[in-house]
């Protein structure tokens, strides 16, 4: 398989033709927007997530390429487990996992109610942990595998309020239960790397900044005048670095944290 340039609505697509895509929360913005990449690049896509995946195989109906929805809760390995038999035996594989499902949490550190850990921590973190080891057997079997998760900034940077200016931020902008869930995809990242590697299975990472959508509706604009490119970022531009990391030709890269922050984040 081979890079290709070709007009997916305006993508430059990366050719994924033969190649079958499990994405979770695909529902989402960057779900979607990650099917759409696929879609223009010609790969079988299996669409999980609790949402209205019938909205996102129509946003990828253009493309024509073979599609399935799964209603999946990442957070309770038997339905993992469901909706990676079902793509494998429809497909006969499954060549790239995404792990976009998420939810997110707000507020300071002493307003984080046990039972908004737990909750954040099921889907962030054990989903992502769930949807993982669920693929490494059929991608061991095959000797080939690509996956790639969604971590966050703010597994880095100590969450992006300033409470020491304007104490407001803190309620407004993501905190310590999802920061610390998607550390933990980092590491998981980079541990489950090295473990797959000398099986042809890349595992990589992106740690995206605050995207445009419902989860940063609330985010304050005095967060987004720190961010060097002066604005929001872009579901799609997440997408793009996505389908980056799961091309054939970015077999070399493993165990990259790939941040797409605008610069509010380098490292």
């Amino acid at each position: 398989m081979s890079s290709s340039v070709g007009q997916g609505r305006g993508r430059v697509s990366v050719d994924f033709t033969g190649r079958t895509v499990l994405i979770t929360g695909a529902e989402g913005m960057i779900g979607t927007a990650a099917a759409q990449r696929f879609a223009a690049g010609g790969a079988n896509l299996v669409l999980a997530g609790i949402g209205n995946l019938g909205a996102v195989a129509e946003a990828v109906e253009p493309y024509r390429v073979k599609t399935l929805t799964q209603e999946t809760d990442v957070s309770d390995q038997a339905q993992v487990q469901r909706v990676v038999d079902i793509a494998v035996a429809e497909f006969g594989a499954v060549d790239i996992l995404i792990t976009v499902a998420g939810i997110t949490s707000l507020g300071s550190f002493a307003s984080i109610t046990p039972e908004m850990w737990e909750k954040v921590h099921s889907v962030n973190l054990r989903g992502v942990f769930y949807c993982n080891q669920a693929v490494i057997v059929p991608m061991q079997a095959r000797g080939y595998g690509r996956i790639v998760n969604v971590g966050s900034v703010l597994g880095k940077n100590g969450g992006n309020p300033r409470p020491w200016l304007d104490a407001s931020e803190q309620t407004r902008a993501g905190n310590a239960a999802y920061g610390s869930a998607k550390a933990g995809v980092h590491a998981l990242t980079v541990y489950l790397a090295k473990e797959l590697a000398v099986h042809g299975i890349t595992v990589n990472a992106v740690a995206p900044g605050p995207i445009a959508s419902q989860m940063t509706a609330s985010f304050p604009m005095a967060l987004v005048q720190q961010i060097p490119v002066g604005r929001l970022g872009q579901a799609d531009e997440v997408a793009a670095a996505i389908a980056f990391l799961a091309a054939e030709e970015s077999g070399f890269i493993t165990g990259e944290i790939l941040d797409v922050n605008g610069g509010l984040w380098p490292d």
